[in-house]
């Protein structure tokens, strides 16, 4: 494919699910109680246990045998900001002092590690007969957002329907201006987040493929319109996850990544959970 074609992709068609209520609704609202959130749907193996000994901040933790912690699956604001400091309150408030289990997608060799070396796994408050789900129950308060990595596509789902309640609400950091889904047809706007994590939402256009790579186009101006890539190899797991990417065409997508520049705006689709058909959801 020549340069005149842009991607836009965005992360997997979910089912819905329960909203959980935030522990800090907007105002007005009239708070409700709490609810646990397990996810039963998603299996997972678990390939370590542990005592929180002290949070770090919104995504990582150290276990009282030193050993640091990063929850997979999520993405949240930096700790000097606002959002960041809400959402290590609220991991604290979940974890601090109490046993977990960190579990992993049928993982048998131990837990995976971060290039930080920190233990990377969903992690599993364990000290009651109601189990609950960290990254879950983050999401569903609007703390953290979906990352574009969940390891699991039933976990995913559980996650996205979660993430779909909390912004619908406004909860958390949906409230922030800052963390809104970014429209695909303002470049500009996508253009502004390189470098971060960001949602992009919008119609495809077009797809057209060119040597290895699958382009997903919102835009017909490669040096300015967005775009999303899907590498061919990987062209079988989407289509299994009812995604195929030449079916994309003319439909209303959202697709969650880093954004990169070539050219116009740009982010690389490596995992199905990083398409939801938006107009299901």
């Amino acid at each position: 494919m020549g340069k005149g074609f842009f991607v836009g992709v965005v992360a997997a068609a979910l089912s819905a699910a329960p909203a959980v209520q935030a522990q800090a609704p907007a105002a007005g609202k009239k708070p409700a109680a709490a609810k646990s959130v397990s996810g039963s749907e998603c299996k997972l193996t678990t390939v370590a246990t542990g005592t929180v000994a002290s949070v770090v901040d919104g995504s990582t933790f150290v276990l009282d045998d030193g050993r640091e912690v990063r929850l997979a699956a999520l993405e949240v604001a930096p700790p000097t900001e606002p959002a960041g400091a809400a959402a290590k309150a609220a991991l604290a408030s979940l974890v601090a002092g109490q046993p977990i289990e960190l579990r992993a997608a049928g993982s048998e060799s131990g837990p995976e590690t971060d290039r930080y070396g920190r233990l990377f796994a969903h992690v599993y408050v364990t000290n009651d007969k109601n189990e609950r789900w960290a990254e879950a129950e983050l999401i569903a308060r609007g703390h953290a957002r979906v990352a574009a990595r969940v390891g699991e596509r039933a976990c995913a789902t559980v996650l996205l329907a979660r993430e779909r309640a909390a912004r619908a609400a406004n909860l958390g950091l949906w409230a922030d201006p800052y963390y809104v889904i970014r429209p695909a047809d303002d470049a500009a706007a996508v253009a502004a987040e390189r470098g971060r994590f960001a949602i992009v939402e919008g119609k495809v256009l077009s797809v057209r493929e060119s040597g290895a790579t699958i382009y997903v186009n919102f835009g017909r101006r490669w040096t300015q319109d967005f775009t999303v890539t899907i590498a061919k190899r990987n062209e079988s797991a989407f289509t299994s996850a009812g995604l195929e990417p030449k079916r994309l065409q003319g439909r209303r997508v959202r697709v969650r990544g880093y954004v990169e520049q070539r050219g116009g705006p740009w982010v690389e689709a490596t995992r199905p959970e990083q398409i939801e058909l938006a107009e299901r959801n």
